[in-house]
């Protein structure tokens, strides 16, 4: 039952959007050497395409309600080719921060459709395992992107790593144009975008992001938080108003564990998100390793991820998904603690076992975390909580990288990763795992919380 070029469709996308965030991990200390830039600043090529992912998913998934979804998939995956062999060109590090950010906007489109659109065309009783495969795409893009990265960086440099974007997002499209999926009857062509509610919602990401990522550099960061978070407080109380709006506030309000999955998604995300771009740098800036060789030490994570999260998805569907979903935070809150205790005499068993937990870990949480949104939500609403699931995860991620910018920038200061001493780069991954361990207990937290009382949903 289902449509496998619709499957296939989805699992292409997610693969190929969240490869590109994290492709150029493993590039950063070229990409420092050739920008002549500082650690900081070599983060926000990272970051800008977060932030966009971040902040325009939700405005793109209400398009997508209007115009049709397809419309928004197929485009968004047309920008996204178009963006990437750009950017292969790009000559400065300002022009491809613009890039990767307008790259986010694109991959915003696809994230707010792709997974509507998948679990459309398949029955309620196989949610949680085509849930599983897309998942599972969506974690290998995440982990192997340092990997495939390493690999291009080391043999072409890291200008191969957008070429290999750009061929991969054609095959993506061949994929989405050849799938049987078809819009239905559109019924909401008569309602109007709500576009201060967006704007409002776009600014709010933005600024807490851009304020968060600055904390330390001056009070004008801490100006720019606030504007952002009393934007977004703002924001749901403009939403709650209106008849037709960008997002359903209601859902938060009616289901508790709607709610907190989202919560816990949002934190699982931030703590995680940065795992391999720290242990990237750790093996290459502390070990020496090439980025190569280093790719091949994280390939680890997404074998296993990939191995299990089908697995665990398909078992969402007969066991309560917030049960699955704690375990696996519960042992990502024990790999982060094992990562603040790396140093130079780690051995690196010590790392690809923490490194196959972790991905043990991501398996049994995100596919059945996503399972449990999706199942306090009516068929109708799919599309704002697809939404929604993608902008707990790219905030996530962006307040990961935020948090780590922040703490970089603390102890290494102006200076690049080739010339701080190793205590301070140390120092640097030890506090970093540490706060990232403390947003993860407060993500278990909200996770077994998740099902207490009752549900009205």
């Amino acid at each position: 039952m289902g449509d496998r070029k619709v499957l296939a469709s989805a699992m292409i996308t997610s693969f190929m959007t969240t490869f590109m965030s994290s492709a150029l991990n493993l590039s950063i200390p070229a990409l420092e050497s050739f920008f002549g830039v500082s650690a900081a600043a070599i983060g926000w090529i990272v970051s800008s395409y977060t932030i966009s992912v971040a902040a325009l998913s939700l405005p793109m998934g209400k398009i997508a309600d209007i115009t049709g979804r397809r419309k928004v998939f197929v485009s968004g995956i047309i920008g996204f080719a178009v963006l990437s062999l750009i950017s292969i060109f790009a000559g400065n590090i300002g022009v491809l921060i613009g890039l990767r950010a307008l790259m986010g906007a694109c991959a915003g489109m696809i994230f707010s459709t792709n997974n509507a659109i998948l679990i459309s065309s398949y029955p309620a009783k196989m949610r949680g395992k085509v849930l599983g495969y897309s998942v599972a795409a969506t974690y290998i893009g995440l982990t192997t992107g340092p990997v495939a990265g390493g690999f291009l960086n080391s043999a072409f440099g890291w200008r191969s790593v957008f070429a290999v974007s750009f061929i991969v997002s054609l095959i993506a499209l061949a994929a989405a144009l050849h799938s049987d999926y078809r819009d239905a009857e559109n019924t909401e062509v008569h309602k109007d975008f709500d576009m201060a509610g967006s704007a409002l919602y776009v600014f709010s990401i933005v600024a807490s992001l851009l304020g968060m990522s600055r904390l330390g550099t001056g009070t004008s960061a801490y100006i720019v938080l606030a504007a952002g978070l009393l934007a977004l407080a703002g924001f749901f109380v403009y939403e709650d108003r209106q008849p037709d709006p960008v997002m359903k506030v209601s859902m938060f309000r009616r289901s508790r564990t709607f709610t907190f999955s989202c919560l816990a998604a949002l934190l699982n995300y931030g703590a995680t998100f940065a795992i391999s771009y720290t242990v990237s740098i750790y093996l290459q800036v502390i070990l020496g390793m090439s980025s190569g060789r280093a790719g091949l030490m994280l390939i680890t994570m997404p074998a296993v991820q990939a191995l299990f999260s089908p697995m665990t998805g398909s078992m969402s569907d007969r066991v309560r998904p917030g049960i699955l979903a704690s375990i696996g935070m519960g042992i990502c809150t024990c790999t982060l603690l094992l990562f603040s205790r790396i140093d130079t005499s780690t051995s690196l068993f010590y790392i690809l076992a923490s490194l196959c937990l972790t991905g043990f870990g991501f398996a049994l949480f995100s596919s059945p975390n996503t399972n449990a949104i999706l199942g306090c939500v009516d068929k109708e609403d799919y599309g704002v909580a697809n939404s929604i699931i993608a902008t707990m995860r790219t905030y996530g991620q962006s307040s990961g990288m935020a948090i780590l910018s922040v703490i970089t920038a603390a102890v290494l200061g102006s200076g690049s990763l080739e010339s701080s001493p190793e205590a301070d780069i140390l120092s640097m991954m030890h506090t970093a795992f540490i706060v990232f361990a403390g947003l993860s207990i407060a993500g278990l937290f909200f996770s077994l919380a998740r099902d207490r009382g009752s549900e009205s949903s």
